[in-house]
């Protein structure tokens, strides 16, 4: 049975026991709270070794990569500027208030104090090896994560210049590592059905059918933003930069885009996008640069939906997030969506330490499990159509016309 479907079936089943026992299926909720700390447990690792391994194996010309890299942070901002928009101007975190549905707020709110910049990020540079992964912050993971990389590839290239052929063995098992946290991750994913159940269960219990108009906003929001980012943004670059008639991207873009919510997940969809992009005239090389090696930079998808949720979480909570923390939780947003790209359920994994590294609680994100099936197909959409336009985007670069 489809994830989707289990999902689908644990809610079933769990609203049923809550409504039957009432409070007394409270304790349910704790399979939620387990699952959460499997995963952050394994994210923060997954992400060292995606960030070290992205960094071995590309291989990229400096001129074509500053292009990609400038084509992608540019529509990643405006996705961070659609997820704030609206999460702040339609507020859908006032819906499902936190002191009403969790059972204990063990964190604190976060003081509003005015951030100094260059303190805060002297703050980011860890002071020992562990200090990242114990605190399951994002930025000292990439920095830690890039720092690795790049060191391996001057010890790399030093012994090829030499004969030697040490680092293969290094670099077979940095790739076997983040292989082996996959396949853990996949397994604690195949939990999720459960945590599903028991939060479900907990929160009809004690609130019957409350939480599910919070829920409803939520996605709501989560699938506006989306919606926006693709019908408006990326709309614009085909009309006004790339000069594409509007009618033929879309009717070739729908096969990628349908592929995309069935596999949910843009790396599953890459054939199928290469294919697509073939038939749209797209050179191979630009195909190649922009949905291959691309993939760990266009993530859209994952980087709206985050900023739209973590405001959300602090909205639950009552929290009012200042400026600076939230484009603290922006950085974080996209450095974070940029380093676990591919891996199973990206977006949600990541989003649990874009919240821990904000200084969220983390209470809520059992219940947002039970309906994050829905958001992940829109988010592995919007991502499929942000490899195909940064790959049309770099032909048009180079002189090409797509009129």
């Amino acid at each position: 049975m489809p994830l989707s479907l289990q999902i689908v079936a644990a809610m079933a089943c769990g609203l049923g026991v809550g409504l039957y026992f009432g409070p007394a299926a409270a304790g349910l909720g704790e399979l939620g709270r387990v699952v959460i700390q499997l995963i952050k447990a394994a994210a923060a690792p997954l992400l060292f070794l995606a960030i070290v391994n992205a960094v071995i194996r590309t291989e990229v010309g400096l001129r074509s990569a500053a292009r990609m890299a400038a084509i992608a942070v540019f529509n990643a901002s405006i996705a961070l500027a659609i997820g704030l928009a609206v999460s702040n101007g339609l507020k859908p975190g006032r819906h499902l208030p936190a002191t009403a549905f969790a059972s204990a707020i063990d964190a604190k709110p976060p003081e509003a104090k005015p951030i100094e910049f260059a303190k805060t990020a002297a703050g980011f540079v860890p002071t020992s090896f562990f200090q990242p992964f114990v605190e399951n912050n994002i930025i000292m993971l990439v920095f830690l994560g890039l720092l690795t990389g790049f060191a391996f590839r001057r010890v790399r290239a030093e012994q090829k210049s030499k004969g030697e052929r040490s680092f293969e063995s290094l670099e077979s098992a940095a790739a076997a590592g983040l292989s082996v946290l996959e396949a853990m991750l996949r397994w604690i994913i195949r939990l999720v059905p459960l945590a599903v159940f028991g939060v479900v269960a907990k929160s009809s219990g004690e609130f019957g059918l409350a939480p599910l108009k919070g829920l409803g906003a939520y996605v709501a929001a989560g699938l506006l933003g989306l919606a926006l980012q693709s019908l408006v943004t990326y709309q614009l670059w085909l009309k006004f930069y790339v000069g594409m008639p509007l009618r033929r991207f879309w009717s070739e873009a729908r096969q990628p885009v349908v592929y995309a919510a069935g596999a949910n997940s843009s790396l599953a969809t890459l054939p199928v996008t290469l294919q697509t992009l073939e038939r749209l005239g797209v050179s191979r090389e630009s195909a190649t640069l922009g949905a291959c090696v691309g993939t760990n930079l266009n993530n859209d998808g994952i980087i709206l939906y985050e900023a739209m949720a973590v405001l959300f979480v602090a909205q639950a909570h009552g929290i009012d997030l200042s400026l600076g923390r939230q484009f603290l939780a922006a950085l974080s947003c996209m450095v974070a969506a940029a380093g676990i790209a591919g891996v199973p359920e990206a977006g949600f994994v990541s989003l649990s330490l874009v919240l821990a590294t904000v200084g969220l609680p983390l209470d809520l994100l059992p219940l947002l499990l039970t309906v994050d099936w829905i958001i992940a197909r829109g988010r592995s959409i919007v991502n499929v159509l942000s490899d195909m336009l940064t790959s049309i985007i770099l032909d048009r670069w180079e002189g090409r016309s797509f009129q």
